[in-house]
């Protein structure tokens, strides 16, 4: 993202342009939510450990057997990583995940009663589960509020001059500053749409896009 230019801002005019990019994003995806498909906090967790340099696309075509064959924890858990990636094959680095699945799954059976935590210190001690995958968790699982940043959210945030930060914490932090704290996963989701569909990483839709008035950076300014 070379090139990216950010005129000087005060904090308070950031926060009133963070405002009106939220009034934008609420009446562009006024039901913004995860596009992984899942039926529990249990797969909302698999997914999105199977979503990590993978599409949500991919993950949704191997969950429904995935899931099927193993519905639980305690299914998953009994498993060996040999089983399971048969399931997960064509999402990128199945082995690892394979593993990770099974370990997470046997920590849920064996350390908390076959749940998924809703404490992010106790996720993040998971095989396979960061802080994005934590925080997206607790946010579309349980509401706990939270702005999980990936590749989509950080090209959004640096585009539309909402942070500077190098680190997914950061700019989720910096992101949280700017936003009302009942807002944050509703901004994660609809940043989330709105960075794969239309500020795309190589084409960007600004003829198309409802922020782009609000964008220092929209092409053929």
């Amino acid at each position: 993202m070379a090139g990216l230019r950010c005129p000087r801002e005060s904090r308070a005019a950031r926060r009133r342009r963070a405002e009106r990019i939220l009034r934008r994003l609420e009446e562009a995806y006024p039901q913004a939510r995860t596009e992984l498909r899942h039926q529990n906090p249990f797969e909302l967790l698999v997914a999105t450990v199977l979503s990590a340099q993978a599409t949500d696309r991919s993950v949704n075509q191997a969950t429904p057997a995935l899931f099927e064959r193993f519905p639980t924890p305690a299914a998953l858990a009994a498993a060996e990583p040999e089983e399971v990636e048969p399931y997960i094959k064509r999402i990128g680095l199945y082995r690892t995940k394979a593993r990770n699945l099974v370990a997470l799954a046997r920590r849920l059976v064996s350390e908390h009663g076959g749940e998924v935590p809703r404490d992010k210190e106790a996720l993040l001690k998971l095989p396979g589960v960061g802080w994005k995958t934590a925080t997206v968790v607790l946010g579309a699982a349980f509401g706990v509020p939270g702005i999980a940043v990936d590749t989509h959210l950080t090209r959004l945030a640096r585009r539309l001059c909402l942070s500077k930060a190098k680190t997914p914490e950061k700019i989720g932090a910096e992101l949280e500053e700017l936003f009302p704290r009942d807002k944050w996963v509703f901004v994660h989701h609809a940043l989330i749409l709105h960075g794969r569909y239309v500020c795309t990483a190589r084409k960007p839709r600004c003829d198309e896009c409802v922020l782009a008035d609000e964008c220092p950076n929209r092409q053929n300014a």
